[in-house]
């Protein structure tokens, strides 16, 4: 039984991805269709035996397409759509982290972010390290600092005490 629901599990999977795939072609195809009166190809009256490294005619006829050239602008704008979208993750990245450890900081790690996006960079590596630093481990070794610089404080003190009651 556990075999046989992995192997559905796998076959799942592999229809998920073959759907996802069809229906991304489907997409830029479409936009191939809507986009090809904009890609009106320029280059067709070229005699092309003036050039000495040429394209067989199968290969001129598609580079000469009008849909070629919808193709191609369709995915050139999937492509900046997804780069975009990376862009915005990485920036992102911060207050998801904040969100994730229940920070007491999100707001302003938003509030750094949004700085960074629009003001400087510097803001949005303040969020980044606002976002990622262990500021419990940070409080406990500030803690430990403090207490120790008292305890030596308080050490130099005390042999100053006793010499002036040594002379008294």
């Amino acid at each position: 039984m556990n075999i046989l629901t992995t192997v559905l599990s796998k076959i799942g999977t592999i229809l998920l991805v073959l759907i996802k795939f069809i229906s991304f072609m489907a997409l830029m195809l479409f936009g191939a269709y809507l986009l090809a009166p904009m890609g009106e190809v320029n280059s067709k009256d070229i005699d092309m035996s003036l050039f000495t490294n040429t394209p067989n005619e199968t290969m001129m006829l598609i580079f000469n397409s009008e849909y070629f050239s919808g193709y191609l602008f369709s995915v050139t704008i999937a492509l900046v759509v997804f780069v975009l979208y990376l862009l915005w993750t990485v920036h992102e990245l911060a207050v998801h982290r904040a969100e994730e450890k229940r920070s007491s900081h999100v707001q302003l790690v938003f509030a750094l972010s949004l700085c960074g996006l629009f003001i400087h960079k510097a803001w949005w590596v303040l969020a980044i390290i606002i976002a990622f630093a262990n500021w419990a481990h940070i409080g406990e070794s500030l803690s430990g600092v403090l207490r120790n610089s008292r305890n030596k404080i308080d050490e130099l003190k005390s042999p100053n005490d006793a010499i002036k009651k040594v002379e008294e």
